[in-house]
């Protein structure tokens, strides 16, 4: 049975416990600070699940003690993935019921964030409010954030304006090394999001998001980056250019080896990509934006055999046909494909 407050906050059964009689007032009461529904949705909830905590536990409302926060978040810690902003939704239960005299201050102690655990608090809410990013992804993202700012100040207080890239190469040397590949590429996203949610609110003035360095993702560590310029040559002279697969195959390894075309963008070259008057390639990217490259006559060479290949399936080609004009590739291109 769902339960409705304030045509606000939707709760997945009926609250109970000694916080029942105020929970109306202090969704209320949120709203009026100016959180966005889904801060509030959030707060209400865990608030909401004190109150149960505290009826399992035999505890009335005029019997709060400065423990009992404390003991409720260990206990939700068990079941699932704390947010920092628990901290802060029970410090607003306190301020909410002592502005209204329901308990006497002494009653509710909340720990004190430190600097850094204020701050990532803040960029916390900036996810969910501003950014409305997934859950899984926040759950990600602030750890890491906290582990950055806690590695930069300690607890002392936090001075964005001292933060230099050296600062950000050195936190990620830290950090990197203690996580999985896949990890290590998640801290560095956060890392950089942060970064530039901190430029966003004019905290500092560079780009240090600049500065984060990349971490590679391999499956394996060993798959080198790319191949020397020997080997590429190696592999061009193994082709059998004498076959119509072979001029194939060897249009294909020229436009990865001499453009650094990947896989998907050959795959999609159609012949209207290819503008023989100015010698130009138009390849499509990932993001649907054309690239312009030029077709040297090596590659325009190799092109233009491998048509005449296809156009010409049974003869057999004893020698590559030398292509040494751009006149002679057009023409002879063109005319393959009539």
């Amino acid at each position: 049975m769902k339960y409705v407050i304030n045509n606000q906050v939707v709760l997945s059964q009926v609250p109970e416990g000694p916080l029942v009689a105020h929970i109306d007032s202090f969704t209320e009461f949120i709203s009026a600070q100016g959180y966005a529904l889904s801060s509030t949705h959030q707060q209400v909830r865990l608030v909401e699940d004190f109150s149960r905590w505290l009826k399992s536990e035999g505890v009335e409302l005029h019997h709060i003690t400065a423990d009992h926060p404390g003991q409720y978040l260990q206990y939700r810690a068990r079941r699932v993935k704390p947010y920092l902003g628990d901290i802060a939704a029970l410090k607003h239960l306190h301020d909410f019921l002592y502005s209204n005299n329901i308990i006497a201050e002494q009653k509710v102690f909340i720990a004190q964030l430190t600097p850094a655990e204020h701050c990532a608090q803040e960029y916390e809410q900036y996810l969910v409010e501003m950014r409305h990013l997934a859950k899984a992804t926040i759950l990600s993202y602030v750890p890491f954030i906290l582990c950055f700012l806690k590695h930069c100040f300690g607890d002392e207080s936090v001075e964005f304006s001292r933060l230099c890239a050296r600062d950000i190469m050195k936190s990620v040397q830290y950090q990197a090394p203690r996580l999985h590949r896949k990890r290590a590429k998640q801290m560095t996203c956060a890392l950089r999001s942060f970064l530039k949610y901190l430029r966003y609110r004019g905290q500092i003035m560079l780009d240090l998001a600049a500065a984060v360095p990349v971490v590679p993702n391999w499956s394996m560590s060993s798959i080198p980056r790319s191949i020397s310029t020997e080997h590429v040559q190696q592999l061009l002279a193994s082709i059998d250019q004498h076959t119509a697969i072979g001029r194939r195959d060897y249009a294909i390894l020229l436009l990865l080896a001499r453009l650094g075309l990947r896989s998907s963008e050959v795959v999609f070259i159609e012949l209207n990509d290819i503008d023989w008057n100015t010698e130009t390639l138009s390849i499509r990217g990932k993001s649907g934006r054309r690239n312009e490259f030029p077709l040297s006559l090596e590659l325009g060479s190799a092109i233009a055999a491998y048509f005449y290949a296809r156009r010409h399936p049974f003869v057999v080609f004893l020698v590559p046909v030398p292509w040494d004009q751009s006149s002679a590739i057009r023409s002879n291109v063109q005319g393959s494909m009539r």
